[in-house]
């Protein structure tokens, strides 16, 4: 397995796409939710990703979305891979895209998802701050902020 080179837009067509990897990717990485919490997730958090302007992502050889992030503000606002791509270079690719060309520098992150946690603190970034819940589960938010780009 393969990525194609670089990071792309998302096309107007990629919708049901983007909604299959989104879905892939909580239930890989968010196992700290319960079926309910989920729900809620499910719920809310399509929509929001159909209403971000700044969606961009990286795809396999076929041409088939693998992942997918969106910035707004400075702010990585979202980050999903498929998981049949984790660990394989893609967030890290994402994550770079957004920091170098768009200059994000801060992302919130659940604090259960030890998982991404543990991704952000290796690419650098710091834990800034916790907030008690996010604005749709009732789960502990950390406040993660990159000091040094040249990591990436």
């Amino acid at each position: 397995m393969k990525l194609q080179e670089g990071v792309h837009p998302i096309g107007p067509g990629e919708g049901e796409r983007l909604i299959e990897v989104w879905e892939a990717s909580v239930r890989a990485t968010h196992d700290f939710l319960s079926e309910s919490g989920y729900r809620v997730l499910e719920a809310a958090g399509p929509p929001a990703l159909r209403g971000m302007e700044n969606l961009f992502g990286v795809r396999d050889e076929g041409s088939v979305l693998a992942g997918f992030a969106g910035t707004a503000a400075g702010k990585i606002e979202a980050l999903f891979v498929h998981p049949s791509w984790l660990r394989l270079g893609a967030g890290r690719r994402l994550v770079r895209h957004a920091v170098k060309l768009l200059g994000a520098r801060n992302v919130d992150v659940n604090e259960q998802n030890q998982g991404a946690v543990a991704f952000y603190l290796r690419l650098g970034f710091r834990i800034e701050g916790r907030s008690d819940k996010d604005e749709w589960v009732a789960f502990p938010l950390l406040h993660m902020t990159l000091d040094d780009a040249s990591k990436l």
